[in-house]
């Protein structure tokens, strides 16, 4: 079991910085797949070799179950890889300047992030957020902060301690 800093638990991101972060990355995902049909129709029609608009039409078919799953697939691939990239962050993280750290005030791992973001795949787990934390922050260890107030405290706690060592010139 991690240590559990009180400076995590005191920055974390509200439950509405949390909602926008999940709206604003959702959107970001339309975005794309709208983006990317645009841009396989055209390449379609540019080069007259009509590929891609028969795969998008069998695509638009497929049932109910088969679309959830391929956009849950799409969306852990999306956050697991921004967030390991970007140490933390999402476009909606980014929006709302708040980032993603250890209970412990670490920086996830690799493996933090997979399992933070694999969890999420668990039916209901935006309902988690009802309570204190989300099932995919419990699971992993992790917690949603706000960058800009976590940092500032941190940087004052740091000073406040290195006050009275000497410094050598």
């Amino acid at each position: 079991m991690r240590k559990y800093l009180k400076i995590v638990d005191i920055h974390r991101a509200t439950k509405w910085q949390r909602f926008a972060n999940l709206f604003i990355d959702k959107l970001v995902m339309n975005l794309f797949f709208f983006l990317l049909g645009i841009a396989l129709v055209f390449i379609d029609n540019v080069f007259g070799m009509y590929y891609f608009t028969p795969m998008i039409y069998k695509l638009s078919g497929i049932g109910r179950l088969a679309d959830i799953i391929l956009t849950s697939v799409v969306y852990f691939l999306y956050t697991f890889l921004m967030e390991y990239f970007t140490k933390g962050k999402t476009v909606g993280k980014y929006i709302t300047g708040t980032k993603v750290i250890m209970t412990d005030g670490t920086s996830p791992t690799l493996q933090d992030y997979f399992i933070r973001n694999i969890s999420r795949l668990v039916p209901f787990d935006v309902l988690s957020f009802l309570g204190e934390n989300g099932w995919h922050d419990s699971w992993s260890d992790t917690r949603v902060i706000h960058t800009k107030n976590y940092e500032t405290e941190r940087q004052a706690k740091s000073e406040i301690e290195s006050i009275g060592k000497k410094e050598i010139a």
